[in-house]
């Protein structure tokens, strides 16, 4: 399985958003997506995203988007809805995402029986290739020309949405592989350039608050 092709294998893009680590263990969920990367694309056709009920009133702060409101979140499904949804959608996969450990520590919090087979950083793969510049989704969506592709995408989108920066990242995702040296070709060279543990990291990277 490691020696064939990435294209080939079982990664799916990841992005929540959340309250905030600085509410530590008591941080919710606000809103959860998964897209299956098939073929090195974003397959939007079984893409999922969900609003999520977190049970308690939003503090207001800068980082959470405009639309996840206390009106609107009290309408969304219950936690272990979701959660029985993301069980169909992330165990057996590989879990992609741009400092991807940010949202597993979150997600693993909230459902620790999902198994995924292990994290994919497009973060830490931005590092390997040894670009110049500000290696945040925002900047490399900008340097790789991905902005109106993403758009297309998900026209109701928008950043700092959870199924926006998930295409985001699934995109990203390729477009760093086609530019890196040496190419990345298998699973087994991409787990070596940009997997990262699955034991949740209790100190998240600091460029957490800096995605765009």
């Amino acid at each position: 399985m490691l020696d064939q092709p990435w294209t080939g294998a079982p990664l799916c893009a990841l992005d929540l958003e959340g309250t905030g680590a600085q509410d530590r263990e008591r941080e919710a969920i606000l809103e959860v997506a998964t897209v299956p990367i098939i073929g090195g694309s974003p397959d939007m056709a079984v893409a999922y995203e969900s609003l999520v009920n977190p049970g308690r009133p939003v503090p207001q702060r800068r980082w959470i988007s405009p639309g996840l409101t206390d009106d609107v979140l009290r309408q969304a499904p219950d936690p272990k809805l979701v959660g029985t949804e993301l069980d169909k959608r992330v165990s057996g996969r590989y879990l992609v995402g741009h400092n991807v450990a940010v949202d597993w520590r979150l997600i693993h919090l909230h459902y620790p029986d999902l198994r995924p087979v292990g994290l994919i950083d497009t973060l830490r793969l931005a590092r390997a290739t040894r670009l110049d510049g500000s290696k945040s989704l925002g900047a490399l969506l900008g340097r790789f020309d991905l902005r109106s592709r993403v758009d297309e995408l998900v026209p109701s989108g928008r950043p700092h949405r959870a199924l926006w920066d998930a295409v985001a990242a699934a995109l990203l995702l390729a477009a760093l592989i086609d530019s890196g040296e040496p190419p990345v070709r298998s699973l087994r060279e991409l787990i070596g350039v940009a997997a990262i543990p699955l034991d949740p990291d209790p100190h998240p990277d600091s460029d957490e608050l800096t995605l765009f």
